[in-house]
């Protein structure tokens, strides 16, 4: 029975893709912003922005998932150079993790946000599920990532860590304020350095698979 469900799971896909998405989407980063942004309202309307937030997400993600290899061959762009653009991209975010720069920038995009909109109230579709959950880094990573799947299992490995990931981030939303009670701000911040680490040596391979898969082409 283990032997059957093994060969229906690539469980190493499913760690790689989990590690990779956790640490971009980064929810304990975003559930200090989410909490900030709905303080002072009420539990049921922290509730209904958590659940919209990872919703609209979702149906991004999903949907870039399936459909954005179409787009990027209607475009003409290799997956090389996807994987090379994609591990600059993140080397970047990682820069600014480790540097303690990725938090404030999305603080300042969050209340520029609340600045422009007209109800300051719903913050689900932009800025949380736009661009701090289904942003340019989680994107670029879900696209590299399903250029790798070979078959059925290896698709569903990766979209089982995608949802993982999501699950996890609608569940930090809910306990946002505790969360940050608990966690406090000199954790937060050694987290956020660790992963940005570990980030930056999965964007290195990222652009050395690119850089070798341009060169192979080539030669």
């Amino acid at each position: 029975m283990f032997g059957y469900w093994a060969n229906m799971f690539n469980y190493e896909l499913f760690l790689a893709a989990f590690a990779v998405l956790f640490v971009i989407i980064d929810p304990p980063g975003c559930a200090p912003i989410f909490a900030s942004l709905t303080q002072g309202t009420s539990k049921k309307h922290q509730r209904i922005m958590a659940f919209k937030s990872v919703a609209v997400a979702s149906g991004i993600l999903f949907v870039f998932a399936f459909f954005g290899e179409h787009i990027f061959h209607a475009l003409g762009i290799d997956f090389n150079a996807l994987r090379i653009a994609g591990g600059i991209m993140l080397f970047i975010i990682a820069l600014q993790m480790v540097f303690e720069q990725r938090t404030e920038s999305r603080e300042n995009r969050a209340e520029e946000a609340l600045e422009a909109t007209d109800d300051p109230e719903d913050i689900s579709v932009f800025p949380m599920g736009i661009p701090m959950i289904a942003g340019p880094g989680t994107i670029a990573s879900l696209l590299l990532l399903m250029s790798d799947a070979d078959n059925t299992v290896d698709v569903a490995s990766i979209m089982a860590a995608l949802s993982a990931v999501l699950l996890i981030t609608l569940f930090s939303f809910l306990i946002a304020g505790f969360l940050m009670k608990l966690m406090g701000k000199t954790f937060t911040n050694v987290l956020t350095r660790v992963l940005g680490f570990l980030l930056a040596a999965l964007a290195a391979q990222f652009i050395i698979d690119g850089v070798k898969g341009a060169l192979g082409g080539i030669m």
